[in-house]
């Protein structure tokens, strides 16, 4: 019969040996016990031996069907998109270095400036000489109007130079919040010049160099300042010209003084003469000489009927 015995060793460690047969003490040597319990059971050695045989077989197929490539799970993960470049920092670089301090001080626009730009947006930057000309105007407005004024100088979409031109009339901008707070202006082309006109200017902005252009952003310089016409008052539109007063009418002449004077006028006058006075004589000659026989004729007629008188 088997037994199975439990001592205790010196270090308190249990130690277990295993007799199968009856005749067999229960205290065996130390060497034998030490063997007894570092065996290994016979069923896990088979298992073992499966386990290992089996891994043999499927390593090399699960290198034939991934071609020897790293699985999925081990690849490497891709690269973060590139954060968006800083719009202000293009501000400075292109010249507009007042216009992007003022935006870089206002929190509110800053952060919209840069949220806006990973999606596209198209900035116009005021020259340092257009912004340093407003200033005065620019510290009268509230915070919320500062900050109204900043983002209303650029459109959540990016547009190249030749998409501005070929895409006139009213746009949004980053100020734009619903039917509340429109702030639009109107783009228009002048020749080859884009221009940006507001209802409270009475001259339109030119667009003027291209400061960044690079997708999703695009800056272009500007020569004045935007007004819209939320922040300050619309431009009055000139009162036509008065029409001219009518002439006076001037009396009328009555109808026989008119007739008097269409009849002189439409009677010919004598003709001038403006030959020379011997030439009139000559003229006066010839046109009497004529005449002479005829007085002759006259003249003999009554002596012709006194002599048939006095012959009968």
């Amino acid at each position: 019969m088997a037994t199975f015995a439990i001592t205790t060793e010196p270090q308190g460690h249990p130690r277990y040996m295993y007799s199968s047969s009856p005749h067999t003490s229960p205290h065996c040597s130390r060497t034998d016990a030490q063997t007894l319990r570092h065996t290994p059971p016979l069923a896990t050695m088979r298992r073992f031996h499966l386990a290992a045989a089996a891994l043999l077989v499927l390593l090399p197929i699960a290198a034939a069907v991934t071609g020897g490539k790293a699985s999925p799970a081990a690849a490497k993960a891709p690269a973060a998109p590139p954060a968006p470049p800083n719009i202000t920092a293009a501000m400075v670089k292109g010249g507009c270095k007042a216009f992007a301090a003022l935006v870089a001080a206002t929190p509110d626009a800053l952060s919209t400036f840069q949220s806006a730009a990973g999606g596209g947006v198209t900035a116009f930057c005021p020259t340092d000489g257009a912004v340093r000309s407003f200033m005065p105007r620019y510290k009268n407005l509230t915070a919320d109007g500062k900050a109204s004024l900043l983002l209303f100088h650029a459109v959540p979409v990016y547009y190249t130079l030749r998409g501005l031109k070929s895409n006139n009339g009213v746009m949004n901008t980053l100020a734009t919040d619903g039917a509340a707070r429109n702030y639009n202006f109107t783009v228009q082309n002048q020749g080859d010049q884009v221009t940006i006109r507001t209802e409270a200017s009475d001259e339109a902005a030119r667009v003027g160099s291209t400061l960044y252009d690079k997708d999703p952003i695009a800056v272009y310089a500007l020569d004045t300042v935007l007004e819209p016409v939320e922040l300050f008052d619309p431009v009055e539109a000139p009162a036509p010209a008065p029409a001219p007063a009518p002439a006076a009418d001037a009396p009328k002449a009555s109808s026989s003084k008119r007739a008097r004077q269409r009849h002189v006028a439409d009677a010919p006058g004598p003709a001038g003469d403006d030959s020379s006075p011997a030439d009139q004589r000559k003229n006066s000659k010839k046109n009497a000489a004529p005449g002479a026989p005829r007085l002759r004729w006259l003249a003999t007629v009554p002596v012709a009927m006194a002599l048939a008188f006095a012959l009968a």
